[in-house]
């Protein structure tokens, strides 16, 4: 008769019992019982829960191509089988039908008789206390990594930015890898300058920025752990919540809070995608209740004409050819005031100035790191003539240090590649860049919408062959006089004759309480940041990098 003997041990196990003395016990109850056996297959680290471990998987390819010539199967106990009670017990009635095969414990008799109902019950039962205790376990494991998160303390692999380390009493920490943490610091600062996507991720790649994917900047400008906070998540009975964390932050919180919105915001503007025929559609509210307004081409005589409808008065028509010469004309007076772009010109060229810095400082620092590789390529082929060094040992050291100083010859080169001429460059273009007449006339249509709900906050209607607003951003308010004067643009208050209608926000309720203060009691009431020329410019184009982003278009 011949046996085959199966071991396991999962890392987080709680046995006693080493992978060694079970394959030990296996072997003296095979001796005691005159069983000839063949081998013993191990999983050392695998999950009790599930079959699907690499070496069970070849120990049942074994028992199928041989068949019949098998006859037991011994393990040092159930739970090193199994910890999931429906699937050990279908596993052995599976190994003991298809291949006349039976399933033994150390702790019993070879002839036991696995149909008797008393065997399936005892076993049943281990099985049961098996699963139990494997639940345990998780459960435990889980309160002991929410407790961890709820007192600040991130439990799993540091982010990039990070790296894992130990307190003195033994529980693990983030500590801020400062080789990389500039570069956490720059996707952030990008991004809140209006920079899309794949600029930062390309240029964080070339200052050693590892994430791939598509995605990889979205989860870093998601990640709040850079901000110093912990995410606990939530449970049935608790919401999820943010709180703030153990390790030092290399973000401020205001900066990220910044990010989740403008994300959110990003999403939403995403998702609309407005049509290049329909310009308005998305921007303009009803004038009868504030509604949205869809748009579409009615069928005339001789050709189709273009009309905005409101979507709940399908009566409220208003003609589409005489609203975009209306709009396009409105934009045409819709500029900063010079000494606004004097103030932006002033603060691109202090970040270009910094940006200048940085770039040296980097190109310092990587300077002195080539010195020590090329001191540790000369050491090593010094040690290669004295022959204190295997052929082997050269070769692999060798291969290194020359793949570290080709990186850092490549990233000495970029940083020397004329940047402060390519700088200067874009200073001399940037007036140009905040000509926003020339910027919205060659922006597609979602960024032109971004352009005016920046502007137009509280949106736009048409009445009296005019547009209408109730709040015009304060950076462009220098622009209304002559607006009304053309007849293009009212600014005007919420309607508070009873006898009509409200301009409201689609979705929300009708109310008289919508009075917008004056400019003045307004910039009052927020941070000087929100008011700023620099906000609204930053937040439509981006900071010193709209000048690659937008430079052909205007030139």
């Amino acid at each position: 008769m011949k046996a085959m003997g199966y071991v396991r041990k999962s890392t987080k196990d709680q046995s006693h019992y080493s992978l060694d003395y079970q394959k030990k016990s296996i072997r003296e109850y095979c001796e005691r019982n005159g069983v000839e056996l063949s081998d013993i297959y191990t999983d050392d680290g695998e999950s009790s829960y599930t079959f699907d471990r690499p070496d069970f998987q070849a120990l049942e390819k074994f028992i199928r191509e041989n068949k019949r010539q098998v006859k037991y199967l011994v393990i040092f106990d159930h739970d090193r089988f199994s910890r999931n009670l429906a699937e050990a017990l279908q596993k052995i009635d599976q190994l003991e039908r298809t291949f006349g095969l039976t399933v033994l414990a150390v702790n019993e008799p070879l002839d036991i008789d696995t149909s008797d109902p008393a065997v399936f019950i005892q076993r049943a039962f281990k099985y049961l206390m098996a699963n139990h205790e494997l639940l345990m376990i998780r459960k435990r494991a889980k309160m002991g990594i929410r407790q961890a998160q709820e007192s600040g303390r991130h439990v799993s692999g540091a982010p990039f930015g990070y790296i894992n380390a130990r307190e003195p009493g033994g529980k693990g920490k983030l500590v801020v890898d400062e080789s990389r943490a500039f570069i956490v610091q720059r996707i952030f600062r990008d991004y809140l300058n209006g920079v899309p996507h794949y600029i930062i991720h390309k240029e964080a790649k070339k200052i050693g920025f590892t994430l791939t994917g598509n995605d990889s900047v979205a989860r870093v400008l998601g990640n709040c752990l850079y901000a110093g906070l912990v995410k606990v998540p939530a449970t049935p009975k608790q919401p999820e919540r943010i709180i703030k964390g153990l390790h030092e932050p290399i973000i401020s919180e205001e900066q990220y809070w910044m990010v989740q919105e403008m994300l959110t915001t990003n999403k939403r503007k995403e998702q609309q995608k407005p049509k290049e025929d329909f310009p308005l559609k998305g921007l303009l509210q009803s004038p009868c209740c504030g509604g949205k307004m869809t748009a579409g081409w009615s069928k005339g005589n001789q050709k189709k004409y273009i009309y905005y409808r409101c979507i709940k008065h399908s009566n409220v028509n208003i003609s589409g050819k005489l609203l975009h010469e209306k709009y396009e004309r409105m934009v045409s007076f819709l500029n900063l005031r010079q000494d606004d772009v004097d103030r932006i010109v002033s603060y691109v060229k202090d970040e270009l100035n910094k940006e200048l810095d940085n770039r040296k400082k980097q190109e310092k620092v990587k300077l002195e790191q080539l010195v020590e590789i090329e001191r540790k390529i000369d050491r090593l082929e010094e040690r290669m003539i004295n022959e204190e060094l295997e052929v082997s040992t050269y070769k692999k050291y060798m291969t290194r240090f020359k793949a570290e100083r080709g990186q850092l010859v490549d990233g000495i080169n970029y940083l020397k590649q004329g940047a402060e001429d390519h700088y200067q460059q874009q200073l001399l273009v940037l007036p140009y860049l905040l000509n926003l007449t020339a910027i919205f006339k060659k922006s597609s249509i979602a960024v032109q919408h971004s352009i005016m709900r920046e502007m137009f906050k509280h949106g736009l209607t048409f009445r009296e062959g005019a547009f209408r607003t109730t709040w015009i951003n304060p950076v462009f308010e220098h622009n209304l006089l002559i607006l009304k004067k053309e007849g293009l643009l009212f600014l005007e208050q919420p309607n508070d004759d009873p006898g009509k209608i409200p301009l409201r926000r689609g979705g929300r309720i009708r109310t008289y309480d919508l009075h917008i203060p004056n400019v003045a009691r307004y910039r009052a009431t927020l941070h000087p940041e929100m008011v700023s020329p620099l906000f609204c410019v930053a937040q439509i184009y981006g900071d010193f990098y709209f000048c690659q982003v937008f430079f052909n278009k205007i030139l």
